[in-house]
């Protein structure tokens, strides 16, 4: 891919970018090839020498705010043809309760998601919380002449212990998984609204 054909799929790619941000990022890109060409490569190698497009799309929709992209998407917009808005009123009865139905859902499994997680947490709180105390019963049975109750006591303790670390590191996971889930939500809704074409540029 050389210099032209890289700007090109990266300006079709970030087209929903306010325009002077879309202008700075093409700037930077264009500008960057054209220092890697000075310094002797071609411009092929100088456009594979830097990050992917999907690369660049995914850091430039993390670093910008939903909101500019959700106000630059608003100031896009055309106006509608009276039909078009004379068939969303009629259809609102049915298309408006199903998209928040929908929506309703989608919040609903996502909120799910975190309280399962904050119980696995509580329960793994829980958990080393009892191997700490079984362990004092433990020696405080020991200490009071009861053997058997002391063993009882510890290995109930270690068992304990032995569940919380378990469940400790299955939580940690889950916790990253579900950040990572967040992140990729955003991104979307993100993605949403930069377009892959922009027709009214």
């Amino acid at each position: 891919m050389d210099k032209t054909q890289f700007l090109e799929e990266l300006k079709r790619r970030l087209s929903g970018l306010p325009q002077s941000d879309l202008d700075e990022r093409l700037l930077f890109y264009s500008e960057m090839i054209d220092d890697r060409v000075e310094d002797g490569l071609t411009e092929e190698e100088a456009v594979a020498g830097i990050a992917s497009v999907d690369e660049i799309v995914e850091q430039v929709m993390a670093e910008t705010p939903l909101s500019r992209l959700v106000k630059e998407r608003i100031q896009q917009r055309r106006g509608l043809k009276a039909w078009e808005f004379l068939l969303l009123v009629l259809g609102s009865p049915v298309w408006l309760p199903l998209l928040i139905a929908a929506f309703a859902v989608c919040l609903s499994l996502y909120i799910v998601l975190w309280a399962v997680l904050i119980s696995l947490w509580a329960v793994d709180l829980s958990l080393a919380v009892s191997a700490v105390g079984g362990l004092f019963v433990a020696v405080f049975d020991l200490i009071r002449g009861n053997p058997a109750g002391g063993a009882f006591m510890l290995g109930t303790a270690l068992v304990c212990a032995g569940l919380a670390i378990l469940l400790f590191f299955g939580c940690l996971e889950l916790s990253r998984g579900l950040l990572r889930l967040t992140k990729k939500m955003l991104l979307g809704v993100k993605t949403t609204f930069i377009g892959r074409e922009n027709t009214e540029r």
